[in-house]
């Protein structure tokens, strides 16, 4: 956790600058953005297929089990077990044998679960080696071949109608990289246009400059596939890839200056990576289930310290135990976030402007042991509870400090495509206090762009961890 407000590095911003107060995340550019947002989200294919496959795999892998268990149950548990552990592909263009040792290692886990279950529960219809090795044997070799023709149909409509797609980044390195698509099309894309800000005199593909003819060629060429190769498109072009994905276009980062050596993720001998921008509906929904899971939770816990904690601050300082102040959240939405009162500022403009009180010195002993343990940002609980936050994700800054850093950080203003949070990976990291503003923006990015749930949980045992030794900030 943090405290009031985060720190950046000594010479990352001079502590007034004279800019004026605004409420706003820096404005998206203009020339067609946001895109049309009703197309259906891009997959790599429709999962109907092989869901079938995996259950006719699971069905032909039963089949061992016909002597040795009698009880449909049996069956019913090693088809499901099958479905939950299926593996789920986010290649590019997938193929049996680059996923084989994921399925064949899940059907192994399946059937021995179910050897597990049998023994535990039924000792006398256990299974035994003959069975269980017969089993996974008929399984993976069903689960192949079904996939296999799964695959080879989806190559095949791939190499007859391949996926458009618009390369964005220099106009020399994104031809040359459309140039390599082109001329291996069983890679199952075909680069329509180039998105870059200067053409460089460079032939090949058209290059588009500005929104509005991003916008046509979506519409033209039904383009549902965006490939990046620089890095600092990522930063640069943040709010047109937003828009790009928020209308439905897959996106991919391509690494054109390092061929694919050791990576199975591959285009034309590139090495690729998938941008999830935050995860998809069903990973937003969970996050925010967790959201609301843990934080009331907590709130019912922790009710009776918090509690103590208002009585104590009301009896030492008076009236005002609750902190309210305005921060930017997701999409540059501003929120009240609320916090123990432990410092007075002299007025509004110190509020909304001073950096930090983590040096103040009239602090109370009070006020200064809930700061070092971070027990003020408790009632930040209610704001997860509310939607406002997330239990993780980037801290949220004050409006005047989100257009500073918005304009001497690149990818700063990036932070905000998703919900802020009360801990993140940047904290856990170490950025807090007077750090550097440029890292927390990376580390950020960062998590947003690998963004999982088992990612969150993580983070939320090593805050948990890091609180027993805080030091507050």
């Amino acid at each position: 956790m943090t405290t009031e407000t985060t720190v950046p590095s000594p010479g990352a911003q001079p502590r007034s600058s004279g800019l004026p107060l605004v409420s706003v995340v820096p404005a998206r550019p203009a020339g067609g953005f946001p895109f049309p947002s009703r197309r259906p989200p891009a997959r790599s294919a429709a999962p109907l297929p092989l869901l079938a496959a995996d259950l006719l795999a699971a069905l032909a892998g039963a089949a061992a089990l016909a002597e040795a268990v009698r009880r449909p149950a049996a069956v019913a548990a090693l088809v499901a077990g099958a479905l939950l552990l299926r593996p789920r592909s986010v290649r590019p263009v997938p193929g049996l044998l680059d996923e084989l040792p994921a399925v064949c290692g899940r059907i192994a886990v399946t059937w021995l679960g179910l050897a597990a279950l049998l023994a535990t529960y039924d000792p006398g219809r256990a299974l035994t080696a003959r069975t269980l090795l017969l089993g996974c044997a008929l399984h993976s070799v069903a689960a192949g071949l079904a996939r296999g023709v799964v695959h080879w149909r989806r190559r095949a409509a791939l190499l007859r109608q391949p996926r458009t797609a618009l390369v964005i980044g220099p106009a020399a390195t994104a031809q040359r990289v459309a140039a390599a698509l082109l001329r291996h099309p069983r890679c199952g894309v075909r680069p329509v246009a180039v998105v870059a800000g200067h053409p460089e005199g460079t032939g090949g593909l058209p290059v588009l400059g500005t929104g509005d003819e991003v916008e046509r060629a979506l519409v033209r060429d039904g383009v549902r596939m965006v490939l990046t190769v620089h890095p600092d498109v990522r930063t640069e072009r943040a709010p047109l890839l937003r828009a790009l994905a928020e209308s439905g276009c897959a996106l991919w980062e391509v690494d054109a200056d390092c061929p694919a050596y050791g990576t199975p993720d591959q285009l034309a001998g590139f090495a690729v990576r998938r941008l999830d921008s935050g995860g998809g509906r069903r990973g937003r929904a969970g996050k925010r289930l967790l959201d609301v899971a843990v934080s009331g939770a907590l709130l019912v816990l922790v009710s009776p310290l918090l509690l103590v904690c208002a009585t104590v601050l009301r009896l030492t300082g008076g009236p005002g135990v609750v902190f309210r102040q305005e921060r930017i959240g997701r999409d540059g939405r501003p929120f009240t976030m609320l916090k123990f009162r432990t410092h007075r500022p002299a007025d509004e403009h110190e509020a909304a402007t001073r950096w930090s009180v983590a040096g103040e010195r009239q602090m109370s002993p009070f006020c200064r042991l809930l700061r070092q343990t971070s027990l003020d940002e408790l009632l930040q609980l209610w704001n997860v509870f509310r939607g406002d936050m997330s239990l993780v994700g980037p801290r949220p800054e004050r409006p005047y400090f989100v257009a500073q850093f918005s304009r001497l950080h690149p990818g700063y203003a990036a932070r905000h495509r998703m919900r802020t949070g009360i801990t993140g990976l940047a904290q856990v990291h170490g950025l807090r206090g007077d750090t550097s503003i440029e890292d927390r923006a990376r580390f950020d990015n960062a998590y947003i762009d690998n963004w999982s749930l088992w990612q969150d949980v993580c983070i939320l045992l090593r805050t948990a961890a890091a609180l027993v030794r805080s030091t507050g900030s």
